[in-house]
């Protein structure tokens, strides 16, 4: 990594440059409002943002992957939520789920399923909440049973981001019931063929429909023993707590990129809209706050960049990422919720691109943890 902002690096700005452009070619509004009609984002459209080199950004190139870092990670987010684009599921499959298999996984594992992830002919997901578990992990009760060279899994999960297009997923389960968090596995399931495994609904969401947030049921599926995250029984809880801060600071980054797309759209408007005889930008009750949404913007983006630079030198810790997670989700919420006001009954309608980011922005201070959980873990640093 060079010296200075870690998003004016040159190869991070052409980077951007080239996103922007597959973007914009291969998803541009239409395109993307019939993904939202159908509730899911096209399968082809993954193999293409493979082809184009956005899945395996940080995987390591011995294994088929390019060998970026988290710059390139919240630069594909940047650019996925400057279009309004946010509800690509392929940050969780890149910065999730692949670095848990990169950091914990065995040889074996990194040979088996990173290069599929990079070509896309793996699609991940992570399987936490369940209908009784959201933010509390240590009460899942999804159970996996040792069978000889098996685990034999039953369970349900919900809420799991590229539920109805994952064929790889990481199911959080209990190999050890009796012993809290020490009971907790990563077990992931191959669903091609897979016997038990059955996807149940593509829920139906306040916002983000483009997305396939969906039921998942386990009925007597078996897994080779070899699918055990790490070979070890036992370390889910510690590899979901090392991984949190970065999917805690990726919340941050798209709730950054929102409020940049909510500012540039209503600037536009408030310059062309005329109210009593002049334009909206003119009256002073529109530049206050504009004024006051810039101002939050701009320490909002100041925080994001120094956690993206700690995140950088392994530095990031849980309660620096749940301070990011909590104020930047709530920025966005405030910022998101001004902006539309200034559009009066234009933003009420779904029409309109403020409309569904209204609705889109409400989840984002509910997963990852909620803005609640975020207090409590700051509260433990007093």
């Amino acid at each position: 990594m060079t010296s200075g902002k870690w998003d004016e690096d040159e190869s991070v700005v052409m980077f951007a440059e080239s996103v922007g452009r597959f973007l914009d070619r291969e998803a541009p509004p239409e395109v993307y409002a019939k993904w939202r009609e159908d509730g899911v984002v096209d399968r082809a459209f993954w193999t293409k943002a493979a082809e184009a080199g956005l899945l395996g950004l940080s995987i390591d190139p011995e294994y088929g992957g390019h060998g970026g870092d988290f710059r390139h990670e919240a630069t594909l987010i940047r650019q996925l939520f400057l279009r309004g684009l946010n509800a690509f599921g392929a940050p969780l499959h890149n910065a999730i789920v692949a670095p848990y298999i990169q950091m914990y996984g065995t040889e074996d594992q990194k040979r088996r399923w990173l290069p599929k992830m990079v070509t896309g002919e793996l699609i991940s997901a992570i399987a936490m909440s369940e209908p009784g578990a959201g933010s509390d992990l240590q009460g899942v009760r999804t159970r996996a049973v040792r069978d000889g060279d098996s685990y034999v899994i039953n369970g349900q999960k919900t809420f799991i981001t590229n539920g109805q297009t994952a064929n790889l997923i990481a199911v959080v389960c209990k190999t050890d019931p009796e012993a809290g968090s020490r009971g907790v596995s990563i077990v992931f399931v191959e669903t091609d063929g897979c016997a038990g495994f059955q996807r149940g609904r593509n829920l139906d969401k306040l916002g983000l429909e483009a997305a396939d947030t969906s039921e998942l049921f386990f009925e007597d599926v078996r897994v080779p023993v070899e699918n055990l995250l790490g070979g070890t029984e036992g370390q889910g809880f510690y590899q979901l707590m090392q991984k949190l801060p970065q999917e805690r600071l990726m919340i941050a980054v798209q709730a950054l990129g929102a409020i940049d797309r909510a500012m540039a759209l209503t600037i536009d408007y408030v310059k062309e809209r005329n109210a009593f005889g002049k334009k909206l930008i003119e009256f002073q009750n529109t530049q206050f706050k504009l004024a006051e949404c810039k101002t939050e913007a701009a320490v909002a983006k100041a925080f994001v960049d120094d956690c993206i630079e700690t995140h950088l030198r392994e530095g990031l810790d849980a309660t620096k990422a749940s301070m990011a997670k909590l104020w930047l989700s709530e920025c966005e919420a405030r910022i998101v919720d001004e902006c539309l006001q200034l559009f009066g009954g234009y933003g009420y309608m779904a029409e309109y691109p403020i409309a569904q980011m209204y609705r889109d922005a409400r989840v984002q201070r509910i997963y990852g943890g909620t803005s609640e959980i975020m207090k409590v873990l700051i509260s433990r640093s007093l």
